[in-house]
């Protein structure tokens, strides 16, 4: 799979998705990246670490989070997007459900558009955006209620329809990754299901992106703030290196790194 400049190997191997938010809100880092200068540190940081992505995010989306303008989100993240891009040779991500701030994103160099509500958000427009770039995405599932008649096959299903409006726009299977979503349209409970069966989503054929780090399942399963979850997100690591997965999106580049290497060496030989 390649993104950006950059040819991933799917097999037997899990990549480092490091997270860089630009937002005063968010629910880990709030507001301590926003200046240009702490940002690039915090990526030159992450990336003598082990990160093979960065992710840049505009809007938190932590749960109750207050939605930012167009033209907002878009004057947080391009002007980052162009000054890591210029500065380091690393594949960017670009977090965001708006067509508009992944159209500007592209432009300013983002390699890879990650999208919350898997191109349902604006009736297919983002889909085309990146069909048009050629861009790779990841289509994490979501819902607007955590209400599910039967749970893991819904969300299973939920996430082909992801991939069927994609491949429709003509996005090519090979700029595909698929992300169950956690912490999102889910109960507790839910999350916990998707963490106990991650082999299930071997079913869709898509490479898959694992983002529990810090989120509020470790967090009410361990009784811990977010600033405390990093034991129980390197748990969660380790399965998605079990289960064969290809991503993880954290906050902690080294903790994880080491985890996944020693997984890799102990399941997969």
């Amino acid at each position: 799979m390649v993104i950006g400049n950059r040819e991933f190997e799917l097999n037997n191997k899990t990549y480092i998705m490091g997270i860089l938010n630009v937002t005063p809100d968010s629910f880990s880092d709030g507001g301590k990246f926003r200046a240009v200068d702490a940002a690039l540190f915090h990526v030159e940081e992450m990336l003598k670490e082990g990160c093979d992505i960065v992710d840049i995010g505009g809007e938190s989306t932590r749960p109750g989070y207050t939605v930012v303008p167009v033209q907002e989100e878009i004057e947080r993240v391009v002007p980052m997007i162009e000054a890591v891009k210029i500065r380091f040779d690393v594949p960017v991500s670009l977090d965001t459900y708006k067509h508009e701030v992944a159209k500007a994103g592209i432009k300013a160099g983002a390699d890879l558009i990650n999208d919350i509500w898997g191109l349902k958000y604006d009736d297919g427009q983002m889909a085309h955006v990146i069909a048009k770039a050629g861009v790779a995405c990841c289509l994490m599932h979501n819902r607007r209620e955590a209400v599910y008649q039967r749970f893991l096959p819904e969300v299973l299903n939920d996430l082909a329809e992801s991939v069927d409006i994609a491949r429709l726009a003509g996005v090519p299977k090979d700029k595909i990754i698929l992300d169950p979503g956690v912490g999102f349209g889910k109960t507790y409970e839910h999350n916990l299901e998707v963490l106990r069966h991650l082999k299930e989503f071997e079913w869709l054929g898509y490479p898959m992106l694992l983002g529990t780090s810090r989120k509020s399942v470790i967090g009410l399963t361990l009784d811990l703030p977010a600033a405390e979850r990093e034991e129980g997100t390197l748990v969660t690591t380790v399965e998605a290196v079990r289960a064969g997965w290809n991503f993880v999106r954290v906050h902690n580049v080294k903790a994880n790194v080491r985890a996944i290497k020693m997984a890799e060496a102990m399941y997969r030989f």
